[in-house]
């Protein structure tokens, strides 16, 4: 007897993130005797509180293809409602509405904190002898989920496509700099990456050979503001311009930090940025060459742009949400869908499966070997490690009219059977 299912996402989105959506929808519906219907809770799990149930089943195939290239969250919502252990009425409800919709699969696709919710719900599910299989599918930019081994996972699907994203961006920046610095010569370009430095670490996928005068400022290289400084204008006095990309969690002091419900630091929402401090920064301390220096802060544009995603990022995201659906038919509750490189010369990934306990609230470190000793650059390992993730061909975006388009599904929602709620962190 088939069982109903409910999909959801959570944390920030990514290029890549509706194609694991899809794959969990393709995967279930090849399955009609196991998965019933197919909801996705509405923003994650504040629509399970909430008891907002997108029905999927009714929507047209097409629309569930146009998730291939379909960026960010919008088709489904995401949140960033963290499930605590003391909020015990969040969780009674999660069960009430579980049981009242038949729901029998819970997939999360999300990151670190993700898979903590997912963890807890697994747990619920053995506690109370619910017939409930929950599974996690891996998704975040930053590339922190798992270990420092890469045993767990190898890389998470989005981060190929955000480095693709800063490896043509500096490009870019690189004609404007090159152009502009008789007026301009320093451009310094804040990049997401709250303590981890994979994302500004792309930066020099760009520039493999080193031939940019690109220095990098990662969370981990320890180094302050005044060196960046000092470093700024040894690389002017060399060539008359420098291109800085800068990781938004690099140490510049008080920004007035804004934190977001699982306690991390919303730069985008801060008072500050760490690019408004560095150039106020270089300029009031002024440059070892005519003119300014000058600022760039990419916003959330470098994870809801899908005309820069890697095609083999894409195919990873379908691939890992097909084998989170493999994983709970044949393994049950409590697993998250992996990927895993393959050893030798030549890039292959295989999927598998890791226990959420393992990944639940894990937080991988950049390798420190990997950060040159100028603490301003990476070593060609991490290239070897990050090449293959951002693919070799464009992403093929369908357009209407010129613009692009993108998944639509219509707002038929499940029918409400339990009582309203208003979820606790709320009421606070």
């Amino acid at each position: 007897m088939s069982k109903n299912v409910i999909v959801a996402q959570s944390g920030g989105p990514s290029p890549v993130i509706n194609n694991s959506l899809r794959g969990v929808i393709d995967a279930c519906l090849a399955y009609p005797e196991e998965f019933g219907r197919i909801y996705g809770a509405w923003h994650g799990i504040e629509g399970v509180l909430k008891e907002e149930l997108l029905d999927i089943s009714v929507q047209d195939l097409k629309e569930i293809a146009l998730l291939a290239t379909t960026p960010a969250a919008g088709a489904i919502g995401t949140c960033r409602y963290k499930l605590k252990e003391k909020q015990v009425r969040d969780f009674a409800r999660v069960v009430d509405v579980m049981k009242a919709h038949d729901i029998g699969y819970f997939f999360y696709i999300g990151g670190n904190d993700s898979m903590d919710t997912a963890h807890k719900i697994s747990r619920i599910a053995r506690e109370q002898g619910l017939d409930l299989i929950a599974t996690g599918v891996p998704k975040t930019i930053d590339n922190d989920v798992g270990d420092s081994e890469f045993k767990l996972i190898d890389h998470t699907p989005g981060y190929g496509s955000v480095a693709r994203y800063w490896a043509c961006c500096i490009q870019n920046a690189n004609e404007e700099n090159a152009g502009s610095c008789p007026a301009d010569p320093v451009l310094v370009m804040q990049m997401m990456g709250r303590k981890i430095g994979y994302i500004p670490a792309a930066a020099r996928l760009a520039d493999p050979r080193r031939e940019m005068p690109l220095q990098i400022y990662m969370p981990e290289s320890g180094l302050t503001i005044d060196q960046l400084a000092d470093n700024v204008n040894d690389e002017l006095k060399r060539s008359g311009r420098c291109l800085v990309a800068l990781s938004e969690g690099f140490d510049v002091g008080e920004i007035g930090a804004a934190k977001d419900a699982f306690g991390h630091v919303e730069f985008g929402a801060s008072k500050m940025t760490a690019q408004q401090v560095v150039v106020s920064y270089l300029n009031s301390k002024g440059l070892a060459a005519r003119g300014d220096a000058r600022g760039h802060v990419a916003g959330t544009d470098q994870r809801d742009t899908t005309a820069y995603a890697s095609t083999v990022d894409l195919e990873e995201a379908y691939q890992v949400g097909r084998q989170a659906v493999a994983i709970a038919r044949k393994d049950g509750n409590g697993w998250m869908a992996t990927i895993l490189r393959q050893p030798g010369k030549k890039y292959a990934v295989r999927y598998d499966k890791v226990s959420l306990e393992l990944v639940a609230n894990s937080e991988r470190s950049f390798p420190l070997q990997w950060l040159s000793s100028s603490k301003i650059d990476v070593t060609d390992a991490f290239l070897d490690y990050a090449r293959p993730l951002i693919g070799t061909k464009w992403a093929r975006i369908p357009l209407a009219k010129g613009i692009q388009r993108f998944a639509r599904f219509r707002p038929v929602f499940a029918e409400k059977k339990c009582p309203a709620y208003v979820p606790e962190a709320y009421q606070k």
